[in-house]
């Protein structure tokens, strides 16, 4: 009789920053100065180019449900997509979607016209700073003007937070943002914004 085929280890999926988790769960501060510290894993995220003025671009927008914002800073979003503004010609969609099917959507959308979308979910990770306190915490090391008369829900930009570029993203005003870094340095970040919250959680 056949020996049964045993199936090998099962590979589990593992985030940028699992191994950071009670850290960065111990750091939370609560009350008045409160700020909290998340990874917000494996969203899916596709770059795309296009001509702005062209007619792919206009059926990208409806496609997603959003058009693509025209200005630096600029999101939009619909349902389960959000879309940031990189440059004149470029676009990250944000998604809860399959990365698959969310490429799919957009490369028929282009029909053969100059562009592209290509599936970049694996480039970045996500991290989630909220609370009363957020918005001083970022200030440590952002360059950026935060103040809410500048910077508030629905802004996006590339920049820097301590040595590490990041695309920012103000979700609320509690204020929630969400920083988008490399996973390669993931790790350094989710570290500094760790000893950046320290101070708040003392009496």
């Amino acid at each position: 009789m056949a020996e049964p085929i045993m199936a090998g280890p099962v590979a589990l999926r593992t985030s940028p920053l699992s191994h950071l988790q009670e850290r960065m769960r111990a750091a939370a501060v609560t009350g008045a100065r409160g700020v909290t510290l998340s990874e917000v894993p494996f969203l899916t995220m596709v770059n795309v180019r296009v001509d702005p003025a062209s007619a792919a671009a206009g059926r990208i927008g409806r496609t997603l449900g959003a058009p693509l914002p025209r200005r630096c800073g600029d999101t939009t979003a619909s349902g389960l997509h959000t879309i940031m503004w990189l440059g004149p010609d470029e676009w990250l969609v944000l998604s809860r979607a399959d990365a698959g099917a969310v490429t799919a959507q957009v490369r028929r959308a282009l029909d053969g016209d100059p562009g592209s979308a290509v599936d970049v979910s694996a480039n970045r990770t996500v991290l989630e700073l909220s609370g009363p306190s957020a918005r001083e915490v970022l200030e440590k090391g952002c360059p950026l003007d935060l103040h809410p008369r500048v910077f508030g829900p629905g802004h996006a930009v590339s920049t820097t937070v301590g040595p590490i570029a990041v695309l920012l993203w103000q979700l609320d005003d509690a204020p929630t943002y969400r920083l988008l870094p490399r996973c390669s340095f993931a790790d350094y970040l989710a570290r500094w914004l760790i000893d950046a919250m320290g101070e708040y959680g003392r009496p």
